[in-house]
């Protein structure tokens, strides 16, 4: 059966739909809009049958230090026959020299392993229904985003990343909601972007000074999504979880987040307290 199989080639357009079917199998939640984004921004390897989708992989480059990879997914009717290491070895060809991020699934934590990553830090999923938001209501100092703030933003998410991401950010603006906390000099001294994802919205990137302040732009987001689906990717270290529950939030998944090569390493008191989604970091 496996001299059957063709690629690994592109990723195209063409492939998303059977795509989603890949990933809803594994119970995630991507909605085509989902993998359209994500695809989007980064480039995409298929392993084929025909015209029939059996895997994928996605990487998204940023800057030429720094790489993230996911939506690594071999159809369960194929496993057992090395096509995750095949497409992996294959996307992680694409990438040269990078430093490479991904969070790892429990399914595909030997063969990152063997490729050489290891883990650097953990990443925790919240999701539920907004609905319990009392104390933090009122987030002082959290505002829409100006046009003007752009700068300010991309300088906040590079210290904090130690990545370029200005397409990134871009992106999930047009897509979301951007909300800056805004400091007594006037700049944003943080920020963060909510959008439609999966089940309902997701709140990341969360880009903050302190976890105080992360709170506070998050306690504003909840504010705006009260009865609705939503899902937040967290560090463990983040000292969000407990406040998080509060708010409604299930701590649902835990999850090895790995790197091979160095780890970023954040140039400034800015952190990355939630993430845009475990693919893009």
């Amino acid at each position: 059966m496996t001299d059957a199989i063709s690629g690994p080639d592109a990723l195209t357009a063409e492939d998303l739909p059977q795509a989603v079917a890949l990933s809803a199998a594994l119970s995630w939640p991507h909605r085509l809009e989902d993998w359209r984004f994500a695809c989007g921004l980064g480039h995409g390897l298929a392993l084929r049958i025909g015209d029939r989708l059996i895997a994928s992989a996605c990487a998204w480059s940023y800057g030429d230090k720094f790489a993230t990879v996911g939506s690594i997914i071999v159809d369960n009717q194929f496993q057992g026959q090395r096509l995750g290491s095949r497409i992996f070895d294959a996307l992680m060809s694409t990438l040269g020299g990078r430093s490479v991020i991904l969070v790892a699934t429990l399914d595909g934590l030997e063969l990152y392993r063997r490729r050489g990553f290891v883990t650097f830090d953990q990443n925790c999923q919240y999701q539920g229904i907004a609905a319990n938001l009392t104390e933090d209501r009122a987030s002082q100092g959290v505002e829409p985003a100006e046009g003007t703030d752009l700068p300010a933003v991309l300088e906040l998410d590079g210290a904090a990343t130690a990545m370029t991401r200005r397409e990134l950010i871009a992106r999930l603006i047009e897509a979301g909601d951007l909300r800056v906390l805004r400091g007594q000099d006037g700049r944003p001294h943080g920020f963060a972007i909510t959008r439609e994802f999966g089940r309902g919205h997701v709140i990341g990137p969360v880009v903050a000074e302190s976890s105080d302040d992360a709170r506070k732009l998050l306690a504003d987001a909840l504010s705006r999504l009260q009865g609705k689906f939503v899902r937040i990717d967290t560090s463990i270290g983040s000292e969000l979880g407990a406040w998080l529950v509060t708010q409604g939030l299930a701590h649902v998944d835990t999850l090895n987040t790995m790197v091979r090569g160095d780890p970023p390493q954040p140039s400034g008191p800015a952190r990355v307290y939630g993430l845009a989604s475990q693919s893009l970091g």
